[in-house]
Parts: structure tokens; sequence; C-alpha cells
């Protein structure tokens, strides 16, 4: 396999992406320049729930829905393929565990009655760093919300909390996939299929209260054809175009992507590149100088022939 770049960008439209539990779970935020932050374990929580939904076994996971540690999830893992868990080996945690040949793990092995421990570590060929918005961000102001429930069973009245969401936040994520730790791994074709298929398909399916309201808008794989080539964070050449300064985003409508830049550093990595896959929501409207359309169609004729749409 070799090295890829990802660019994943959804939206959040009166919600919550991703809040902060030290700070009454706001939506994180960099507040010097209202850009709303996303972590990248919260994308990878989208992937691997989609994941373990489409039949597929992970290690970040419960056991009969009881929060457990990586001793207990192996000893698990262990029982299912008729070992012992000091019989576990890497292959067979590769062989089943998915998020494990994406992501890697490190996993702390307790010793039996006192005895020294061990672990098992795998450096994941897929990596995201934190995401954050191409747009400035508001926050709505919070509302107290109440619980029918108390927080402590001597208490009458139900608990209140609130409710923190943000008016529109257009979230883009980098990510890379390496082909040399992918070997590693045992990272197939077809694992970064479903990886894909998730990052198109999870985030809307697993909506929850403080959730609905975001979908993806647009993924590109930029798949090289070695181990070598990395271009680095697509995210620096994209930008938010509106029809007048300081225009206040609310919604999809409000604005175009300018994907000039990214067509341009793409190009100049024509020669390296073997394989574009594309997913892109109507909706989101690109410009890339004079020109408008789907990113498929502003890119030059020897790019074009490269692009592979998800389906």
């Amino acid at each position: 396999m070799n090295n890829s770049d990802i660019l994943f960008l959804y939206d959040a439209k009166m919600t919550n992406p991703n809040g902060d539990p030290d700070d009454e779970n706001r939506p994180r935020m960099d507040y010097e320049r209202f850009r709303n932050l996303v972590s990248d374990v919260r994308l990878k929580r989208y992937i691997r729930d989609y994941l373990e939904q489409q039949g597929k076994e992970i290690f970040v996971s419960k056991i009969n829905g009881e929060t457990v540690n990586a001793t207990d999830r192996l000893d698990k893992l262990a029982r299912d393929l008729g070992k012992k868990l000091k019989e576990l080996t890497s292959d067979m945690v590769l062989d089943r565990l998915i998020d494990v040949r994406l992501f890697g793990a490190t996993m702390p092995i307790k010793g039996a009655d006192g005895a020294k421990g061990s672990s098992m570590t795998f450096t994941g060929p897929v990596q995201f760093n934190w995401g954050y918005s191409l747009n400035e961000v508001e926050l709505v102001e919070s509302n107290s919300i109440t619980s029918h429930f108390s927080s402590e069973s001597e208490n009458i009245q139900g608990a209140i909390g609130k409710d923190y969401r943000v008016y529109y936040s257009l979230i883009a994520f980098h990510g890379i996939i390496s082909g040399y730790r992918a070997s590693v791994t045992n990272l197939s074709n077809d694992d970064v299929a479903l990886l894909r298929k998730a990052l198109v398909k999870a985030i809307p399916l697993l909506a929850t209260r403080s959730k609905i309201g975001q979908y993806p808008r647009l993924l590109l794989q930029v798949e090289y054809n070695d181990a070598e080539t990395i271009i680095g964070d697509l995210r620096d050449f994209i930008s938010i175009s509106t029809d007048a300064e300081g225009t206040k985003i609310r919604e999809i409508n409000d604005y175009k992507l300018d994907v000039r830049e990214l067509v341009e550093k793409l190009n100049q990595f024509s020669n390296r590149i073997s394989k574009l896959y594309v997913w892109q929501d109507e909706a989101l409207q690109l410009i890339a100088g004079e020109k408008t359309g789907l990113l498929k169609e502003l890119l030059p004729e020897g790019l074009g022939s490269k692009v592979e749409e998800i389906k």
C-alpha cells in the first residue's frame, strides 16, 4: 500500500460537534480566532461505531454494554479464538480488530497474581489531526435543560444542565495513510474502502440529540504511487468565500468553498498521484478562479482521469 492524504469536511448546524467536559460541555473552541475545534478521538469514535454496526470487530468497545480494561477486552478476544490470553499473538489481534489495523493501539496486559504485565503496541497507519472550522463560529446562548430524573437519589427535582450549540460550523479534518505502517498492521485496500464509507455515512447515521444536524460535505483521498510522498495538510489550500466581507454564516448556501490552491497543488503532484477518491455533497458549492462546479469538474484533464467517485 502507498501513502495517502485525506481531506474530510462536514458541517454542523445548531448542534454541539464536540463538547468539552471541562467547560460545561461547551463546544470546543479557539476563542482567539473564533474557530470551532473537534478532536481526532471524536472522529475516530464515529468511524469505530459505524464499523461495529457493519459487523466488524473493534478493540475500543464494550463487553455486554460494560466498559472494560484492555486486559479484559483481549481476554475475551482470546476466548473467542479458543485460546488463553498468553497465547494471543500480534497476528491474531490484527486479523480480528479492524480499528487496530487502521488506528493502532497500546494494549497493556495485567499480569496474573501480581506477576509483571506485558503490552502490545501498534502504531496506526491512519492518523487524523484535530479538526477545526473554516469559518468563524458563534455559540448559541445556552438554554438550561431539565431532566425528569434527579441527579441524586435524595433529590426531589430533576437535574438541570446546559445545552450549548454552534450556529454553523464547517469542520475540516486532515489525515494521512502511511504505506509503511500499513504493511506492519496488515491494513488492506478493503479496510481503507470501509474507512471511506464510514467517513461518508457514520456522522448522520449515528446522530444523537446533541449531534443531529451534522452532515458530510466533502471527502478526498489523494493516493500516491509510492510510500514516500505526502503533500501535507490539505486544509492549507482551501478557504471560505462569501459575497460580502463579514458575512455571518448560518447555513451551507451562505458561502462557497474556494479550492483553487488545492487544485493547483494537486496538479503540481500529478505525476506522483495514482488515484483521487472523491465524494461530494452537491449542496457544497466549489469555486476555482472563475470556474464553479464539483471538484471532479474543476480538476485539469490529467487529474480528472484519475478520479474514482466514492459511492
